[in-house]
């Protein structure tokens, strides 16, 4: 018997082969009765993928979206990106020019700011979350 490790789809395992010299391996006449046991493989780490970056996490939900009522009005998304963090909560009083929320676009962070004094009334999106352009993000009234 030799024994030899394999790696298979980045998995090492630990193999034991019978070495056959000079002899046919002949069929066997009838189905092998004995079972084997499973073989628990041997794993190895590598360390350089272990310092890859991760991989990308999956698009957030979207959270449903709120239209505007009758003296509120919508601040859009002004290009595709990810929502990467909200500035003001439900409720809060805000002036023409206060930042609402932070949209990553082409590596870039861009504020998306209060178009007039108000009240935010919905965020229509969540961190994490990817948004096509105009799209509504925040109502304002």
């Amino acid at each position: 018997m030799k024994k030899f490790n394999v790696t298979v789809n980045g998995k090492s395992y630990e193999v034991e082969i019978e070495e056959v010299k000079g002899e046919a391996a002949a069929a066997p006449a009838a189905p092998a009765t004995k079972v084997m046991p499973k073989v628990q493989p041997k794993l190895t780490v590598n360390t350089k993928a272990a310092q890859a970056p991760a991989a990308p996490a999956a698009a957030a939900p979207a959270k449903a979206a709120v239209a505007p009522a009758e003296g509120e009005h919508a601040i859009t998304a002004p290009m595709p990106g990810k929502i990467v963090k909200l500035n003001a909560e439900e409720g809060q009083s805000v002036k023409k020019g206060d930042v609402l929320l932070v949209l990553e676009a082409m590596k870039m962070q861009n504020e998306i700011t209060a178009d007039a004094d108000g009240v935010v009334k919905a965020y229509n999106v969540i961190p994490g979350q990817n948004v096509k352009a105009k799209d509504t993000l925040v109502i304002i009234g």
